[in-house]
């Protein structure tokens, strides 16, 4: 499994069984959880995960999205990871639509850090065990800890 030490434990929010009907109110969200617990700017974060949209679908399958975008203001690397209580459609290549999405932000330089973090993302999220964890959690820890530490036995 890919390593995500890069991702601290304390700059991922969680957010399980949130009833949001489109790829714009997903974002909203995120960015109005990222404000408020990361001292970001909510417009900013909005903004740019629109703008990265439009340049193609982050559906990479299996029900996941991974949106994510560079941020001047991004000291080091964010997620919000978002569970919904019903799919919405992300333009998924695969045609099947979205329940599991990580909002990935990292600083504007980080360009490796950036790659590196999506491949593990990518890796993890594409574990049939960590993607059927994070859809049964009920807090946001138990999400959280799917995802970074990976399926428990």
């Amino acid at each position: 499994m890919s390593d995500l030490s890069q991702l601290k434990h304390e700059r991922v929010l969680a957010l399980c069984n949130q009833a949001l009907q489109s790829k714009k109110r997903v974002f909203e969200r995120a960015a109005e959880a990222m404000s408020a617990e990361l001292d970001l700017d909510a417009e900013s974060i909005y903004r740019a995960l629109l703008a990265r949209e439009k340049l193609g679908s982050t559906a990479v399958g299996e029900g996941v999205a991974i949106p994510h975008s560079r941020d001047d203001h991004c000291g080091d690397a964010a997620g919000c990871l978002i569970t919904l209580e019903e799919p919405i459609d992300f333009a998924a290549a695969d045609g099947k639509a979205v329940d599991i999405v990580f909002v990935l932000l990292v600083p504007a330089e980080a360009t490796q850090n950036h790659l590196n973090i999506l491949a593990g993302l990518a890796t993890a999220l594409s574990n049939s065990d960590i993607r059927s964890t994070l859809r049964d959690a009920k807090t946001a820890e138990q999400a959280k800890w799917a995802l970074l530490r990976g399926p428990q036995p």
